[in-house]
């Protein structure tokens, strides 16, 4: 074989080498870009922009609609106390479904702590703790210890409450008036200081 033909073969497998790793470089660029898609949908489960919390069970409704009655409900508190929403009856409240290995939980507790020391006076903030999917209650006391929140915390051991009120995600949270109507549409995701202000003034 002469050093041409030998060449020739040469270049020729060099180019195939080539396109075989452009080929390959693609496949395993589109295969991380479907796996990063995958790992995004864990906090925005519902194919809404706005959703943003963590996906805990499958969408099955849309939640207590804006007209309709909060249901009540009776829980033991953090603190060992019985909790009863319907004694908030003349109240603003705000209705906040939450565990803490939730990272967009943790990112909106401290907000909700700046904005009920300013607004305590005006409106309830009553954060149900998702205890069904805590390790233990004593991690919940750790947490909020650690933090120093000072609203009432629930505890719904059973998950009554977060399937009465069809949570999906966390964290969500609905908005009461003191008629104990659902006023405004629920968040589902974290809720800023300035968001909380806003849905303050739209309650009545």
């Amino acid at each position: 074989m002469g050093e041409k033909q030998l060449f020739k073969k040469m270049f020729g497998l060099m180019i195939l080498i080539v396109l075989a790793g452009v080929v390959i470089g693609n496949f395993i660029e589109q295969k991380t870009e479907e796996q990063g898609d995958s790992k995004t949908n864990i906090n925005n489960e519902s194919g809404d922009s706005n959703a943003e919390g963590g996906a805990i069970a499958p969408i099955e409704s849309i939640g207590i609609e804006p007209g309709e009655p909060a249901p009540d409900f009776e829980l033991e508190t953090l603190d060992g106390e019985a909790f009863r929403l319907s004694d908030l009856q003349g109240k603003k409240v705000i209705l906040n479904f939450w565990y803490t290995w939730c990272p967009p939980c943790r990112e909106e507790m401290p907000e909700m702590q700046k904005f009920y020391e300013e607004y305590g006076d005006e409106v309830e903030i009553v954060a149900v703790n998702m205890t069904d999917k805590e390790k233990n209650v004593q991690d919940v006391a750790d947490f909020i210890a650690e933090f120093s929140f000072t609203y009432v915390v629930p505890l719904d051991r059973k998950a009554t409450v977060s399937e009465e009120y069809n949570i999906y995600a966390a964290p969500t949270s609905y908005f009461i008036g003191t008629d104990g109507i659902v006023q405004q549409s629920r968040k589902i995701g974290p809720m800023d200081y300035e968001f909380m202000e806003e849905m303050l003034h739209k309650l009545n």
